[in-house]
């Protein structure tokens, strides 16, 4: 890079014809550095700004012919290209063509190579925000919610590449102004450690929160079972996950916690199975108890949001003849599947009535002999 401001000054001082001034006090002033410097100056900030206006328009055109949303990436970044970033640039260029005392050159240096270093960073921040919002904050069970914790993540991610990049570029620049960084790596490298071990349990929940925003077993809303608990996810943060359980108190779940635990999401569910049992009494006649599995049937026929597995006589209980039915509820919702099976008992009653047939309840039947004559049942 000096070479080249180097070359550049050389080459416009060449083309300036000596000019000589009187100046008070001072005597003869060959203006030809001034004039250079200032045409550097002048030139190089015109032709950044006439490039950032071609470009924007060129890609501008393009973007408008084009389905995909890359090229508008683009026109924010040359957007993202302020002004004074390209005029600095121009003025490090043309103070070039004078020599300066030692410290005046490596603070103009470092000013520059920091203006750089901040405007690659913004350019780079928002590649970096583009890929993160396909990849995280999408809207994967197309209700035209995104989830809340996947804001969160993309924040993260956004702040951890953002410190992440500042790092490289403070090392970056502290190399050019001829800083050793090798052992201020080792400095960082022990004193990294040191925090890790520190900051062991924290560092863990942190990587386990990128772990759920990345796998996504839960999101905000989701009704969960962790163990002997469940609830409604309610936040999911850096350190841990709140859950309001049915209860109605919080429940603060440690994130590295909620990776090696079983979770049951039943917002994933599409449908419920449900196995139903009941039992009518002995007396029932063997005709009656050949139409208890068609009356079943004939009752999920009309329930659109149920549907019918199977309906059996299954077994000879102590005091009942046992039915056994499955049948599917097609909806994730407690509530839903709840009234569809109070609906399906009331019309198995209501039935049951009309045909005649009992429901078993717990009885029990005593045979008491008398005389050696005989046994008589008493209940």
């Amino acid at each position: 890079m000096d070479s080249i401001f180097s070359n550049l000054s050389t080459t416009s001082l060449a083309l300036i014809p000596e000019v000589m001034f009187q100046v008070p006090y001072i005597g003869l002033l060959d203006l030809r550095p001034y004039i250079a410097a200032a045409a550097i100056f002048i030139g190089l900030t015109v032709l950044f700004k006439l490039l950032q206006v071609i470009f924007l328009r060129h890609f501008k055109k393009l973007s408008a012919r084009t389905s995909t949303d890359i090229d508008d990436v683009i026109i924010a970044a040359l957007e993202g290209i302020r002004a004074w970033a390209y005029t600095l640039f121009a003025l490090y260029a043309a103070i070039q063509v004078f020599v300066l005392p030692e410290w005046l050159d490596t603070a103009s240096t470092a000013i520059f190579l920091l203006a750089i270093v901040w405007q690659v960073i913004e350019v780079a921040v928002q590649v970096i925000d583009y890929g993160v919002q396909r990849t995280l904050a999408k809207d994967e069970d197309g209700d035209g919610v995104i989830d809340p914790g996947a804001a969160t993540a993309t924040d993260m991610v956004k702040l951890i590449a953002r410190i992440a990049l500042w790092i490289l570029g403070a090392l970056f620049v502290l190399s050019n102004l001829g800083i050793e960084v090798t052992s201020l790596l080792a400095g960082l490298g022990i004193g990294g450690i040191a925090i890790a071990f520190a900051l062991q349990g924290i560092l863990s929940d942190l990587f386990a929160s990128f772990s759920i925003y990345f796998d996504k077993p839960f999101r905000v809303g989701d009704f969960v079972v962790i163990g002997n608990d469940s609830g409604t996810v309610e936040k999911i943060g850096i350190k841990s996950t709140r859950i309001r359980t049915l209860q109605g108190e919080e429940l603060v779940v440690s994130n590295a916690e909620l990776t090696t635990a079983r979770v049951q999401n039943f917002k994933k569910m599409e449908e419920r199975r449900i196995v139903s049992q009941f039992g009518v009494i002995y007396e029932t006649p063997i005709e009656k108890l050949k139409l208890i599995p068609e009356i079943v049937a004939r009752i999920f026929e009309d329930m659109p949001k149920a549907r019918l597995d199977r309906a059996h006589f299954a077994s000879l209980g102590d005091f009942s003849l046992n039915f056994e039915v499955v049948y599917y509820i097609e909806s994730s919702e407690y509530k839903k599947a709840m009234d569809i099976q109070q609906d399906y008992n009331l019309k198995l009653m209501e039935r049951f009535a009309e045909l005649g047939v009992e429901f078993a309840y717990p009885t029990s039947v005593q045979y008491t002999k008398i005389d050696g004559e005989g046994e008589y049942p008493s209940n």
